[in-house]
């Protein structure tokens, strides 16, 4: 039998996907600015292998919108708080907490960030800081111990001895303020 060759147009889609190939073994190392640059050059050199060509422009933008990430300039204490809000609440938590650090540098007598930090380390499973956060948070104003008992986040200690020493300290307290302002106004 005759050895079938391999015609013009099979070599040119041959060549092209072992291209295509090597551009998206750099797209998955991460290194996107070369992986861009790889695959604009695949696009110069195989315009008209179009089934590849649309992938490669997925390809393309996907490395574009993480190279054009839109950077953020924090410098407020509301800055680093919103932010480190929004980090918890995309389950980076330790993005969070860096956040949440340098609002507590700007402001460190500021109880709501002890508050979030409690929260944090309570989604992070980590009870100790957890409650030690809150603890702190409670000193600064006893209405996070309040807070504290009705947040869905600190269900799980609901039964715990610490948290509730923590947050009955605060109501204990909130009931000797409120007691005093009857007294006031009577």
């Amino acid at each position: 039998m005759p050895e079938e060759k391999e015609t013009p147009k099979e070599k040119s889609f041959k060549d092209a996907l072992a291209a295509y190939g090597k551009s998206i073994k750099v797209f998955r190392k991460g290194d996107f600015k070369k992986a861009a640059d790889a695959i604009k050059e695949f696009l110069k050199e195989y315009p008209s292998e179009m089934e590849l060509t649309e992938r490669a422009n997925i390809y393309l933008n996907i490395c574009e919108g993480r190279l054009n990430k839109e950077k953020i300039t924090l410098k407020t204490f509301s800055d680093y708080y919103q932010y480190g809000v929004y980090k918890m609440n995309q389950g980076e938590f330790k993005e969070s907490l860096k956040a949440l650090e340098k609002a507590r540098e700007k402001k460190p007598k500021e109880g709501k960030v002890f508050y979030l930090m409690a929260n944090v380390f309570c989604l992070m499973e980590n009870e100790k800081k957890c409650l030690e956060y809150l603890k702190k948070a409670v000193k600064m104003d006893n209405f996070f111990g309040l807070l504290a008992q009705n947040e869905t986040n600190f269900e799980a200690f609901q039964e715990n001895k610490k948290f509730n020493l923590i947050t009955k300290a605060s109501l204990d307290y909130s009931r000797v303020e409120v007691a005093a302002d009857t007294r006031r106004r009577g």
